[in-house]
């Protein structure tokens, strides 16, 4: 062979290399992206919460997870009850958890509906970190749920609700 089909030989191989190692529609069915808050956003709005709840004379905590039900945020305000803590994630965590295969925006959508549903129908046995309590709120962007937050402490589910979703569209304008 001489040097010119020698040259043009590696010069196709290496082309066929390249263009086989690039990534096909195929391949890149293979890798998830999930959106979620930023930790700035994800603070801010546990803070104004945390605030909201505290101007109406309620002491309360504020979590935000990602749809893994990871915690990204959390804010305990002074002399929220201990039991709060836990809560407030088990209110996040279903948000994310069980709001989305039926478009739900909270816990209170979820336990409304659970309230109207056939007794042989509603769940008997306890989901780890699962509640219908009302306080949970999805965390929607671009018509799309990238998260949740839990609020409790306030003297009844309805009131935590309320906080949360004070918050969020206080970002709801940021969240793009």
């Amino acid at each position: 062979m001489s040097q010119i089909s020698v040259g043009l030989q590696a010069v196709v191989l290496a082309l066929v290399f390249v263009v086989g190692a690039a990534p096909t529609g195929a391949q890149a069915q293979g890798v998830v992206n999930m959106q979620k808050l930023s930790a700035s956003l994800a603070n801010e709005l546990v803070g104004e919460s945390v605030a909201i709840c505290a101007k109406k004379g309620y002491t309360v905590v504020a979590v935000v997870v990602d749809l893994d039900g990871v915690r990204q945020a959390l804010l305990r305000g002074n002399g929220a009850p201990i039991h709060s803590m836990d809560n407030a994630y088990y209110k996040a965590y279903s948000a994310a958890s069980l709001t989305l295969a039926r478009k739900e925006d909270s816990t209170k959508a979820v336990a409304e509906r659970m309230a109207k549903a056939a007794p042989t129908t509603v769940p008997q046995t306890p989901l780890p970190n699962v509640t219908y309590a009302v306080g949970g709120v999805t965390i929607m962007a671009g018509g799309a749920a990238i998260g949740a937050i839990g609020v409790s402490g306030a003297p009844g589910g309805q009131l935590d609700d309320d906080c949360a979703r004070a918050a969020l569209a206080k970002i709801q304008g940021r969240m793009k």
